[in-house]
């Protein structure tokens, strides 16, 4: 069975790296559920308005892709759905946004989880 992760933040822009993760992801062998409010897809990815609409149970990894201030409004979302670990990648990490993700339970790992996989963001084009 794949490992599944969310991309929260995810874009239709194949320049930003909530775009990228979508790609390297499913290079890698993962299911990959891009949440978006308004794409029906991502390459090729059926795209879900809300991490609460992904239709698993539990999910091996959530990686946000999101500035603080939106991180903030959806991480009680995320809380609410079963995740093995919540990735706060560089720029979408604030201590307002860890130090709730932490009251809430959840396990935040700090870093690129492009990286975490053997990939470099780099890697992908425009």
């Amino acid at each position: 069975m794949k490992p599944t992760i969310a991309i929260i933040g995810a874009s239709t822009q194949r320049g930003k790296f909530g775009n990228k993760a979508v790609r390297g992801y499913a290079q890698q062998g993962w299911q990959v559920y891009p949440i978006h409010p308004r794409a029906e897809s991502i390459e090729g990815h059926r795209a879900y308005p809300s991490v609460l609409d992904v239709p698993v149970a539990e999910l091996d990894r959530v990686s946000l892709y999101l500035p603080p201030a939106l991180g903030l409004q959806v991480i009680e979302e995320v809380a609410h759905k079963k995740c093995r670990e919540v990735w706060l990648n560089p720029g979408a990490e604030s201590k307002a946004l860890i130090d709730r993700a932490h009251g809430l339970g959840l396990n935040v790992v700090l870093g690129c989880s492009i990286v975490d996989i053997g990939l470099s963001p780099h890697e992908f084009g425009d």
